[in-house]
């Protein structure tokens, strides 16, 4: 594709917006209405709390059978978001940008001073447009940080599945694409079936909701995840049965530790004297649990996430560099996190953190790092 032709797809196009306008209607519809289980978020710093509904998966299933349907009775194309991409990300980004500045022009007038819609504003405009000015912002009762993380995740299954459509209807699926395609899925669905755990994440609790979460979650997540799917549209490596059992290996330990990891937080913050692998929980200050994962890394939890992000791509063999850019950004990106994350709490806990860092002194990787 030369230059002219990049640009002129880049332009979105009437049908890229409206998919985008009825995918974002459609969660927007579902999500106070489906059934699901209503959790409490953490308790905030004036006291309050906010309350989630955790439908997702439910919600993804029905938009996945009722997009079936359409598709069967030729209502629509199941490659139409495959053969729209790069209109979608496009016509996704400008929206990136219109949210986020009419985000940061409600914050600027908002007089509330609760802890998640009180403004947070430094007076440097590109920071507080970058990070945002409020915790958990909402529209039409609609929490917006958690309705677009749910975007993200759920628009990566679906263009993978129009990638997986795609790959079918040229006659190109291969063993590589089969094994992305069940990784990705597997994912997905775990993150959904365990959505509650969500509540509990540095992004929800933490993070204010600006450009970076927004962009990340509705164009980085859906979009930049998805590489490894659109390369193995035009590239067929072969795999060894030796490098599959691997590839499998990979993604069966990163599993274990990232899921591992997160139940054992989650389920520590409702209860902290739940056991852990069997052992009452070791909790220095009475604050921060060092058993389990926890005991072995600051930040294990990255290093499942790490494990997955490059069994997504091992599928892909190891003749181009394109299908690592997921894991090599997400490296990069928890290191800059876990960086800012470790000043934020030796700044909350003071002694009890160095006391924490004391006793567990890796931060992601044992003996590495």
């Amino acid at each position: 594709m030369d230059l002219g032709l990049l640009l002129h797809a880049l332009i979105p196009s009437s049908t890229s917006v409206a998919i985008l306008a009825a995918f974002f209607t459609y969660l927007a519809i579902v999500g106070p209405i489906l059934p699901g289980k209503v959790v409490p978020g953490v308790i905030l710093q004036d006291g309050s709390r906010l309350h989630y509904r955790c439908n997702g998966l439910l919600s993804l299933l029905l938009l996945v059978a009722l997009l079936g349907m359409a598709a069967k009775m030729d209502y629509i194309s199941p490659t139409v978001i495959s053969d729209r991409g790069l209109e979608l990300l496009s016509a996704t980004f400008v929206f990136s940008c219109i949210v986020t500045l009419a985000l940061y022009a409600a914050g600027c007038k908002s007089r509330n001073q609760g802890s998640s819609l009180k403004p947070h504003i430094t007076g440097n405009l590109i920071h507080d447009w970058w990070f945002g000015i409020q915790l958990n912002p909402q529209f039409m009762g609609i929490d917006l940080k958690f309705f677009f993380v749910r975007a993200g995740m759920m628009g990566w299954l679906i263009i993978n599945l129009s990638v997986l459509a795609r790959s079918i209807q040229d006659a190109t699926l291969s063993q590589s694409m089969i094994l992305y395609q069940l990784f990705c899925a597997l994912y997905i669905l775990d993150y959904f079936f365990y959505e509650e755990y969500m509540t509990s994440t540095w992004d929800i609790i933490a993070e204010r909701l600006g450009f970076m979460l927004v962009f990340g979650d509705l164009v980085w997540i859906p979009f930049g995840f998805s590489v490894q799917g659109w390369w193995l549209l035009n590239n067929k490596p072969e795999l060894t049965t030796a490098s599959v059992i691997a590839n499998c290996f990979v993604f069966l330990i990163g599993y274990l530790v990232f899921r591992g990891a997160n139940k054992q937080k989650h389920v520590f913050k409702k209860n902290p004297n739940a056991p852990i692998w069997g052992r009452p929980p070791k909790v220095i200050g009475g604050k921060l649990l060092a058993s389990g994962f926890w005991g072995v890394a600051r930040h294990c939890n990255y290093l499942g996430d790490l494990l997955l992000a490059l069994s997504f791509s091992l599928p892909c063999g190891i003749s181009s560099p394109i299908p690592y850019f997921y894991p090599i950004y997400l490296l990069i990106l928890l290191i800059w996190r876990e960086r800012r994350d470790e000043a934020r709490c030796a700044m909350k806990y003071k002694e009890v953190w160095a006391e924490y860092c004391k006793l567990v002194p890796w931060r992601i990787l044992p003996y590495f790092y």
